[in-house]
């Protein structure tokens, strides 16, 4: 079946799950490879050739991409709000530099991220799917080509939305749709899909994002390695990386329709193994000024922190996400010493979030893997902080914290750990490093016997968890799916599994 027709399948059985209708496809080949070592170069003509790897960019947004590059490029301190780039923006006839972004979903709204090109007054227009539910929301543009958040409220939980952007002229200026989340205590089913190391290629990939939006989910958790590749401290590449990132067709329909909720690693932050205030690297003024520009260019809930970390929780359903800042808040004067990996103030905002959670099941993420099973845990928590790690596990077992998932990326391929605690309590960690379809370490580690699944070799894939939470013992499935749909594992959890008992920790 091929990729139209297996989209008119979608369409004709919405009315089942998503799951279950949805065929296999013949993915879209690229025109053109971009290999990971030429994305981390990020010159002109790899980002070019990245603009058009798997559809032609239209000739008036890349005139004006080159324009905005070319004037990052020049400033150190230049960003998206110059008038020069407004203006090449303006010539170009696009209304919004980039956007919409939907995410910081809840089951009574959502918030809408865009960057306008006009100071003006504008509306976000929202309809329900089904029934005459319309609200508007008013958002006034006072700078040009900055980053502009509406949040809208007073919705329906677990409802389908569709919402417009438009201008006092009536000019729709974006447009997306959106699903509500279902409240807590409710019965229906929640879908999350998540991964890392998109690395540039993978967000010009249609694949994947299609995929994911098809299959209903709720939303898309990103561990890092996204969109900004190896650009050291220097926020005018960070903003150009950025900017590539949103012309890229793909994404931009991925991202108007599923919220994202996005945690950097590496590549992101600086460059290769690089993290927190590396001596001769970066500048606490530096880190600041970085992860201002993140939560400038992304859409997670907004947390006030002492440290600023970009770390965060929010609740989809009955299901809390936390998502950590495992590599900026390392401290390498305490390196190998509990707390150097979060950071004192990230480590006890972790145990009060864990500790008041009122949701059944946990996503906890790192950039980082949790285990130290691959590649002599390279980079992460085993060489960096075990005695933090072992605090937070036996945390987890002595609060009898239950349904906790372990996320991580970074380690480029698929895999699934479980790591038995000496009580018999077994956490499990889930990594889905694929999004761009990248090679990395052997897909297996050394030792197998903890090791459910392992998948290397260039594979383009994504996890997924679906929750169902109509049962007396609410279920858990994560699924591995490739760019064609193929389910390649499927691992199924009661909550009862993920509960430690009460003899666990004495």
């Amino acid at each position: 079946m091929n990729l139209r027709l297996n989209l008119l399948c979608l369409t004709l059985c919405c009315g089942m799950s998503a799951s279950a209708c949805y065929a296999e496809a013949t993915p879209v080949k690229p025109t053109h490879a971009v290999s990971l070592r030429q994305a981390h170069q990020g010159s002109l003509e790899i980002d070019t050739l990245l603009l058009d790897s798997f559809e032609r960019l239209p000739e008036e947004r890349r005139l004006f991409y080159l324009t905005a590059r070319n004037i990052l490029a020049g400033s150190p301190t230049a960003t998206l709000t110059d008038p020069r780039i407004i203006e090449a923006a303006r010539k170009a006839g696009l209304p919004l530099i980039s956007g919409p972004m939907v995410g910081d979903v809840s089951e009574s709204g959502l918030t809408i991220w865009f960057r306008p090109v006009h100071a003006e007054v504008l509306t976000v227009q929202v309809t329900a799917r089904e029934g005459n539910t319309k609200k508007d929301f008013r958002v006034d543009v006072t700078r040009p080509g900055a980053a502009a958040r509406v949040r809208l409220a007073g919705l329906s939980a677990n409802t389908p939305y569709l919402y417009r952007i438009v201008n006092h002229a009536g000019l729709v200026l974006g447009k997306g749709s959106f699903r509500t989340t279902p409240g807590p205590n409710a019965k229906e089913t929640i879908r999350i899909a998540f991964g890392s190391c998109f690395h540039k290629v993978g967000v010009h990939n249609p694949n994947l994002m299609r995929l994911i939006a098809h299959r209903g989910n709720h939303a898309m958790l990103l561990l890092g390695d996204l969109a900004v590749d190896d650009r050291e401290a220097q926020t005018n590449w960070h903003s150009a990386d950025y900017l590539l990132r949103d012309m890229s067709k793909p994404w931009r329909v991925f991202s108007a329709r599923i919220p994202v909720y996005a945690g950097w690693d590496d590549h992101d932050y600086l460059n290769n193994d690089k993290s927190g205030l590396q001596r001769g690297q970066i500048t606490d003024k530096q880190r600041n000024a970085l992860r201002k520009l993140w939560q400038e260019n992304w859409i997670n809930p907004r947390m006030s922190v002492e440290d600023r970390g970009i770390y965060f929780n929010t609740v989809i359903g009955d299901v809390e996400i936390i998502m950590l800042d495992t590599r900026s808040c390392r401290n390498w004067q305490k390196r190998k010493q509990r707390g150097s990996y979060l950071g004192e103030t990230q480590m006890q905002w972790l145990f009060r979030t864990l500790k008041t959670s009122k949701a059944r099941f946990i996503l906890l993420t790192s950039g980082t893997m949790w285990n130290d099973f691959m590649s002599k845990a390279k980079d992460s928590w085993g060489r960096w902080d075990i005695a933090g790690r072992e605090e937070i596990y036996n945390f987890i077992e002595e609060n009898r914290i239950g349904g906790v998932l372990l996320l991580s990326g970074d380690r480029h391929g698929a895999r699934g750990f479980s790591i038995e605690r000496s009580s018999g309590f077994i956490l499990y960690e889930f990594e889905a490093a694929t999004l761009g379809g990248v090679s990395g370490p052997d897909p297996f580690a050394p030792d197998k016997s903890a090791q459910l699944f392992g998948y290397g070799n260039g594979l383009v894939a994504f996890g997924e968890f679906t929750f169902d939470m109509s049962k007396p013992d609410p279920e858990v499935t994560f699924r591995l799916i490739n760019e064609a749909g193929k389910e390649l594992e499927k691992h199924t959890f009661c909550r009862s599994q993920l509960t430690p008992r009460n003899e666990t920790r004495k």
